[in-house]
């Protein structure tokens, strides 16, 4: 039973929004809602972690910082799912290139996702079953992409890692088996939007090549990752869209 508010956030019920898009970074959820959103409201500072919940093209949203690693998006994820009723999360963030064919600044969107985590077992879901995006929002973005041409974007399986400093012999097995990108949240996600019956999808702008030790710097990743924070925002609009027609 989640009380509200809870030790990680001191929203109150009604605080936050229905759809949530969550970047790891404090500071990005910051970012996004200044620019992107109206009549903004922080909600929380816990641990400077922080919430937001304002207006976009009509729409109410909130943006939630959840931190790095799974264990910490299972503790956002999951109050925001069941404790503050949202019905909606997209995480966005960056994620390191497997594949040479994927490029710095590169989108990934993360249809399904494999990890090395214990995260899924341990809240209930079976190691035969698979953790994937939600349907209707791989449909809303795949539209998306194709009404609007966009070339960058690479759809399809992700690794979840517990390790960010990883062994290259072991990212080096995960790029033959086809892996797009390697980060360490979507995991916790998608296993929490499973067992919630919940909508959950990962947008990534890819920062590095953990093999080739290619990367963005601090600054290039700020100024190149609002391509995939207006996705997620198009995603939100249209989802509203499909459930007022």
């Amino acid at each position: 039973m989640i009380t509200i508010p809870t030790p990680h956030n001191e929203a109150k019920k009604g605080d936050i929004a229905d759809y949530v898009i969550m970047p790891g970074d404090p500071l990005r959820a910051k970012h996004i809602a200044e620019k992107y959103l109206t009549d903004v409201v922080c909600y929380n500072k816990v641990r400077n972690m922080y919430g937001f919940t304002g207006y976009y093209k009509g729409i109410r949203l909130s943006i939630q910082a959840s931190g790095m690693g799974t264990p910490s998006m299972g503790i956002y994820s999951k109050e925001l799912y069941e404790g503050y009723d949202v019905d909606t999360i997209i995480r966005v963030g960056s994620a390191g290139s497997l594949l040479d064919s994927i490029s710095m600044r590169d989108i990934v969107i993360a249809t399904e996702v494999d990890t090395d985590s214990n995260y899924p077992s341990r809240v209930g879901i079976s190691s035969e079953a698979s953790l994937s995006a939600s349907d209707d929002l791989l449909r809303i973005v795949s539209n998306y992409i194709e009404e609007n041409k966009l070339e960058n974007i690479n759809i399809g399986k992700i690794f979840t890692s517990i390790i960010f400093y990883d062994d290259v012999n072991h990212l080096i097995d995960l790029s033959n088996k086809g892996y797009l990108a390697i980060e360490m949240e979507t995991a916790a996600l998608y296993a929490n939007a499973k067992i919630a019956n919940k909508s959950a999808l990962s947008i990534f702008t890819v920062s590095d090549n953990p093999i080739t030790n290619e990367a963005l710097s601090s600054i290039e990743r700020q100024e190149n990752f609002d391509q995939m924070v207006e996705i997620a925002l198009e995603i939100i609009v249209e989802k509203e869209r499909n459930k007022n027609d």
